[in-house]
């Protein structure tokens, strides 16, 4: 199985060369490695110089009206060998473990009818699996095959209110707002959606779309709508064999404002992308859902390690909140 990788780059040159000396020790490598850099400077180009790798790489600096997370990914798409049968996505500030791309390649293999293949980020993967007859708190924890995590504030005040389904992780609710993360179980599960940092597709779907243009920039939640547009072409697993480490850098995230905007405005997008015609009571539960998530950001004003960036998240999301009910986005494809 040919596998082509495509890693999308912002001024991290430390961070994507952890990535790839990763790469270059898997047990199943893949056939080729496409950098996409959006950079503004030439740091990153100047520390691939010195990397060595038996892997062909085909690296690309790519001009400012290419910038941007979908474009970037569309832009590696095209770079792709004609030879290839699967197109696997990395974050650059991922760490892999060295059976990633054997256990991604093991699931398309083992289920034909997979569109899309992730794997489980174990570095804040809260789950312990429980001893036999061992209970929880339900309120306190969220338990799922045997395994169990603490709940979140978040989560605690969705249950408190009711504003939350017991669909399994990366299921999509019918008024959004799912959960994500599997435990390391080993095991294989069906899901519907696959998070950015750790995703492959078979090759032939890119034929029939891409990664839409709606979401540029920063790109929040431009996986989720891809993996739910890719679900007319097969099904979408998470491997969690297939483990990789996630250490977020912030270099080139947008700013709370922004995000928070984001937050609000791309989520909409992507639940009318899978519900289009979403009933009064689940419309009503996504929003007060939305409120909800919006208003524990107080909290971190209130009290947490960075008051101003919690007040700029809250208010870009009541922002946006506010905008949809005047102008709502336009879908693309």
């Amino acid at each position: 199985m040919k596998i082509s990788l495509v890693i999308c780059t912002y001024m991290r040159p430390e961070s994507i060369l952890k990535v790839l000396e990763s790469v270059t020790i898997q047990l199943f490598k893949p056939f080729e490695i496409i950098v996409v850099d959006g950079s503004t400077n030439e740091d990153t180009r100047e520390a691939l110089k010195n990397f060595q790798t038996d892997i062909p790489l085909h690296y690309f600096l790519v001009e400012p009206e290419v910038r941007g997370l979908t474009k970037q990914r569309n832009f590696g798409v095209s770079k792709v060998s004609g030879d290839s049968e699967i197109i696997s996505f990395l974050d650059d500030d991922v760490i892999l473990r060295s059976i990633y791309f054997q256990e991604i390649a093991k699931t398309f293999t083992e289920y034909p009818d997979a569109a899309g293949v992730g794997g489980l980020d174990v570095r804040e993967n809260g789950y312990f699996k429980l001893e036999p007859g061992q209970q929880v708190s339900n309120f306190h924890y969220y338990t799922f095959d045997g395994y169990a995590t603490k709940e979140s504030l978040r989560f605690k005040i969705r249950k408190f209110f009711g504003l939350i389904t017991d669909l399994p992780p990366d299921i999509i609710p019918p008024y959004s707002h799912g959960r994500s993360g599997h435990p390391p179980s080993g095991k294989t599960y069906e899901v519907e959606h696959l998070i950015g940092l750790s995703m492959a597709y078979r090759k032939h779907i890119f034929d029939k779309i891409r990664f839409s243009p709606y979401f540029e920039g920063y790109g929040l939640y431009e996986d989720f709508d891809f993996s739910v547009r890719s679900l007319a072409f097969g099904k979408l697993y998470v491997n969690t064999n297939a483990l990789l480490e996630h250490y977020h850098d912030p270099f080139g995230r947008p700013n709370f404002y922004k995000y928070g905007q984001m937050v609000v405005k791309n989520g909409w997008y992507v639940w009318k992308l899978k519900f289009p015609k979403s009933d009064f009571v689940n419309t009503l539960k996504w929003h007060l859902t939305c409120l909800l998530l919006t208003h524990i950001r107080l909290v971190f004003v209130l009290k947490g390690p960075d008051r101003t960036g919690a007040l700029q998240d809250y208010l870009g999301r009541m922002k946006a909140w506010f905008v949809l009910w005047f102008k709502k986005p336009v879908f693309e494809r």
